[in-house]
């Protein structure tokens, strides 16, 4: 019997990444998901919990090393974690901004760089990152969290580039509104500008609506599992509106796009 295909996924505490490590686990793979504080996370079934923050080089380095040392290798790293904010451009303090991008540019970043030598000496893997579909379709008070995608949808090309020559393909998976509790309670700027409150309000209100009615973790997680198992390609829609927002992005003329898009955020 082979060895099991050895799966590190970033941010297993709930929603997507939970979902997508249970899915892995189903599929045979040997799973380690990275939790921030191991001794207040639930126990996942089939899968090794270990403790790592994506901010911190220190605790990556620990938990890269920690895998390695029980599995021998890395075949597929899954860089799941990530945060929101929601808040006009002008809102944003500065500081907002930097732990948005600490977590969802800088932690990939991190958490890739301690990864790729394993993968290189082995001559194999492949990296998923999770981005959005804000990555390539900007949203209204929602600048800081977009920008964040593209960084990562930026990224994540020019890596694939550099590193296909040592058998490495990195791959991205863009969904759009998922039931996690991460968008039903999605963090707002702490500043509050008056000119903004009613459609920031507004925006706020159709978030919530498109979440209730959006698709669980789980159309999402097996997106991530067939980007990591799968053919590669370098994008994954989860079925239904995000692959829906792909097209009309790539086809479509940018004033009806822009017009839909205002729409769904209740602007009109």
């Amino acid at each position: 019997m082979s060895n099991p295909t050895v799966v590190v996924i970033t941010g297993v505490s709930s929603g997507i990444g939970r979902t997508a490590a249970e899915q892995f686990a189903k599929r045979g793979c040997r799973v380690f998901g990275s939790v921030r504080n191991l001794d207040t996370a639930q126990a996942l079934p089939g899968v090794e919990l270990i403790q790592l923050d994506v901010r911190d080089e220190t605790s990556i380095r620990q938990g890269i090393e920690h895998v390695v040392a029980k599995a021998g290798r890395i075949d597929v790293l899954v860089n799941n974690a990530g945060t929101t904010l929601l808040g006009a451009m002008e809102e944003t303090v500065l500081g907002e901004a930097q732990a948005l991008f600490d977590t969802n540019v800088f932690g990939v970043l991190r958490v890739t760089q301690a990864v790729l030598p394993y993968m290189r000496g082995q001559g194999a893997g492949r990296i998923v990152n999770v981005s959005s579909v804000l990555g390539f379709l900007p949203a209204p008070y929602m600048g800081l969290y977009s920008a964040s995608k593209h960084a990562v949808e930026g990224l994540s090309e020019s890596l694939d580039h550099e590193v296909r020559r040592f058998g490495i393909r990195v791959a991205l998976v863009e969904p759009s509104f998922t039931q996690t509790q991460l968008d039903i309670n999605a963090p707002q700027a702490a500043t509050r500008i008056a000119a903004y409150t009613g459609e920031r309000t507004t925006v706020s209100q159709a978030i919530g609506l498109n979440v209730r009615k959006a698709p669980l973790p789980a159309a999402v997680a097996a997106t991530i599992v067939e980007a990591a198992l799968g053919s590669w390609r370098m994008r994954h829609t989860p079925k239904g509106e995000a692959t829906l927002l792909r097209r009309l992005r790539r086809f479509m003329p940018a004033g009806p796009v822009d017009s839909g898009l205002r729409k769904t955020f209740g602007l009109g």
